[in-house]
């Protein structure tokens, strides 16, 4: 934990328009601005829109699996009118060390794409929301941000920005030819200790493996990795929050790679 922690809880509610920053009070400004980037309505119906988010450089903010010291974002879009749901599309994140500690996210600028898909085809769509989230330097701040924005159902031209967050995602197992992936799960005191062993080509530089159940009680270690020729091994051990006994369903476990010259996504691992 940051020794430095402070708990402070800055909320700033504003209307985003295209391309208007998010009005902030006290130093907030001075660390992020976000802004609703409209996008464009695809051919099968749903709506690519994007959240961007500048940092002061510096500060951080992070990935959906934060590690140990982060704070993951999430979206309430209750309130939202004409929406059946909306995907985040997570743009490739780093990893940053932090008191030590090795965590994953984003620095300076980075654009998560909203696909987005309506109740009803052929309108606009009325996109509101709450996002939660984690900005740290020295020191980690809370932050709540209300946005909304229209969608335009007859908007067309893409968006440069999105479309480079888009193609900045991990590549799938099989664009990065990942051959065979084997998971074994071990029992060990207050939980257990899985290891994936992963036949691929390297990724580059010091490869980070961050592994990730379906089960949002299961505390999941960070992953030590090692490699021996064309195998990547990563190791780590899981638990439950309440310190509850659980199951690990095989089929939904995620592995992230990340190395210097690319990331992968590696959906599900059967046993070895």
């Amino acid at each position: 934990m940051i020794q430095r922690l402070f708990h402070i809880f800055l909320t700033c509610a504003a209307l985003l328009a295209p391309g208007l920053p998010v009005a902030a009070a006290g130093s907030l400004d001075d660390v992020l601005k976000a802004r609703v980037l409209t996008g464009w309505r695809m051919a099968d119906g749903t709506h690519m829109a994007g959240l961007e988010i500048t940092l002061r450089p510096g500060w951080k903010t992070y990935w959906r699996a934060p590690g140990d010291l982060g704070i993951p974002p999430s979206f309430d879009w209750r309130g939202s009118g004409n929406l059946a749901g909306v995907e985040i599309q997570w743009p490739t994140p780093a990893a940053l060390l932090q008191d030590g500690m090795t965590t994953i996210g984003y620095t300076g600028r980075v654009v998560f794409p909203l696909k987005v898909l309506p109740d009803r085809a052929g309108r606009d769509i009325r996109l509101q929301g709450a996002l939660d989230l984690g900005v740290c330097e020295d020191v980690c701040i809370p932050v709540n941000l209300n946005i909304s924005a229209t969608l335009p159902r007859d908007a067309q031209r893409r968006d440069p920005a999105i479309a480079a967050a888009l193609a900045d995602r991990p590549y799938s197992a099989t664009e990065a030819r990942v051959g065979s992936v084997h998971c074994t799960l071990s029992p060990r005191e207050g939980g257990l200790t899985l290891r994936a062993d992963i036949r691929m080509p390297s990724a580059g530089g010091t490869e980070v493996a961050v592994i990730e159940t379906d089960n949002p009680q299961v505390w999941v270690a960070p992953a030590k990795t090692t490699r021996n020729g064309g195998t990547l091994t990563a190791q780590t051990r899981l638990e439950h929050a309440e310190g509850r006994s659980f199951a690990v369903n095989r089929s939904a476990l995620r592995i992230t790679v990340l190395g210097t010259s690319y990331a992968v996504d590696i959906q599900g691992c059967p046993a070895g």
